[in-house]
């Protein structure tokens, strides 16, 4: 099992001054602890169950190209972008830099997007449930062509690019690490199966059910269900302790999956979290 950090939480005892300098400093201790991804939300507000939206937030992609600059093997993703934020062919874009600036460390985490009180706070477009699935698809369309060989143009319902170039392409092989967040059996694990090269599902009791649609989705794609990551988050608090969190990592295993992304909430220091996941990477490592 791998573990990853997730920076959700930026409101730390430093305050706006600080977070440059501590953001840095927790990413070289995590890489150096072992863990293995660094991701962060996309997110312009904080969300709800995490804090108050006026709680300080940073944009997600520019957090990823200031942790690349300061490491040098984690992969590096959001967790995870909301398709209607931004047009796929600039997203993808995006992407291709982060992944050729960072050594071919990038990743896309991508879901259909939820969060409607940011997008209307600052004028983000948020159309109805279907329509943000059909523009999920086709971007998730988009991206695959534009890291891929053909520049050719693409039309779709909702985008339509004369021509996808993309140059330089990216150095991941065969294309930037590919996540989609979601747990919808219809819609949503039906894109895992057929486009994705991992899934991000909240752990509980439906979860064997839910990995049982993907698989049969993977059945009637002819998409091997193995090649296919699962992964999940899980949170960390100040009273969390080391064998707490090593039995509720041996338990999201048990459930079937491989990563766990794992977030400190409501703690000043991020380098506390480091500590604790340090502290059971290499437990972890064998399950």
């Amino acid at each position: 099992m791998e573990l990853g950090l997730h920076f959700a939480d930026f409101t730390w005892t430093g305050g706006a001054a600080r977070l440059g300098p501590d953001l840095a400093r927790a990413a070289r201790e995590a890489e150096a602890a072992g863990i293995a991804r660094l991701t962060v939300m996309d997110h312009v507000w904080q969300i709800e169950h995490v804090g108050p939206a006026e709680n300080e937030m940073l944009e997600g992609y520019t957090a990823l190209g200031f942790l690349a600059a300061h490491t040098e093997r984690v992969l590096l993703h959001t967790l995870v972008t909301g398709v209607v934020y931004r047009e796929p062919g600039l997203l993808a874009k995006q992407v291709t830099t982060l992944d050729v600036l960072s050594g071919g460390r990038a990743g896309l985490g991508i879901g259909a997007a939820w969060f409607e009180g940011e997008a209307a706070g600052l004028g983000l477009p948020f159309p109805p449930t279907a329509e943000r699935f059909e523009r999920l698809e086709e971007a998730l369309r988009i991206c695959l062509q534009m890291w891929g060989p053909d520049e050719g143009p693409f039309e779709g319902a909702h985008y339509r690019l004369a021509r996808t170039l993309n140059s330089p392409a990216a150095l991941r092989s065969p294309h930037p690490y590919l996540l989609i967040g979601g747990s919808g059996e219809r819609k949503t694990l039906r894109l895992v199966a057929q486009y994705a090269d991992a899934c991000n599902l909240f752990p509980g009791p439906e979860t064997a059910h839910k990995l049982d649609v993907l698989r049969g989705h993977c059945e009637a794609l002819g998409r091997d269900y193995d090649a296919i990551e699962k992964t999940t988050t899980l949170t960390v608090t100040p009273e969390s302790t080391r064998e707490q969190l090593l039995r509720q990592l041996t338990g999201l295993r048990e459930l079937g999956f491989t990563t766990a992304y794992v977030f400190g909430a409501g703690i000043g220091d991020p380098r506390t979290t480091v500590d604790l996941l340090g502290s059971v990477v290499a437990d972890v490592a064998g399950l």
